[in-house]
């Protein structure tokens, strides 16, 4: 059934009031440690990844040391974040793409970042949002779930819900925007059991299971 759009100015009020300094959860100081960490994220928690990074970011300071690395070894070196091997096969051809067309560098542009192994929209969303301040919707599974349940959006798709939401969110907010989306995902808005009593947004989200009037 198709439902109504919240108040979205209300909602950005709200979630503006509720996490006003949302920012990406993973540990990074680089774009290109950036690009590894949200790599190994997908399928793990930014925690276990922040756990894993540290003594691999010490080992492969450059594109090129990870494009060089022993893929076994690399394998071993990032199982906690699990899916391990498809993960050390992204990073290394990535890493190897960075080296060969970018000179090393992890590019500045959603075109050509998108380009690279194992990177898509959302990743290089987050990229540029993060390292260059350009604005753009990181579409995740908290991102899409909570859109969906508060009628920003009726579809499924990551690339037509980003394109939904930067036409209802200004565009100055489209990366705290999404910041605060997955930060409310994670702590109240969750998968199996939203917690609409608590929930700042319930009176906006037709969602929402609590009874109002």
């Amino acid at each position: 059934m198709a439902t109504t759009p919240p108040n979205t100015e209300l909602l950005i009020q709200r979630l503006n009031m509720a996490y006003p300094g949302a920012s990406c959860a993973l540990s990074y100081r680089s774009p290109l440690q950036l690009l590894i960490a949200t790599l190994l994220s997908a399928q793990c928690t930014d925690e276990r990844v922040n756990q894993v990074t540290p003594a691999l970011f010490e080992k492969y300071k450059t594109a090129k040391d990870l494009a060089e690395a022993d893929l076994e070894t690399l394998q071993e070196e990032i199982r906690p974040t699990g899916f391990y091997k498809n993960k050390a096969k992204a990073l290394k051809t990535c890493c190897q793409k960075i080296v060969e067309d970018y000179g090393g560098k992890v590019p500045a542009t959603l075109e050509e970042l998108v380009k690279l192994p194992g990177v898509g929209r959302k990743t290089a969303n987050l990229i540029l949002g993060e390292i260059w301040h350009i604005p753009g919707i990181v579409v995740d599974t908290h991102v899409r779930r909570l859109a969906k349940r508060l009628g920003l959006t009726s579809s499924e798709d990551p690339e037509k819900i980003e394109q939904n939401l930067m036409r209802l969110v200004p565009r100055e907010n489209w990366t705290l925007f999404s910041h605060q989306l997955i930060h409310h995902g994670r702590r109240v808005c969750k998968a199996r059991k939203p917690a609409c009593d608590s929930c700042i947004l319930n009176d906006l989200c037709p969602s929402s299971k609590v009874q109002t009037g």
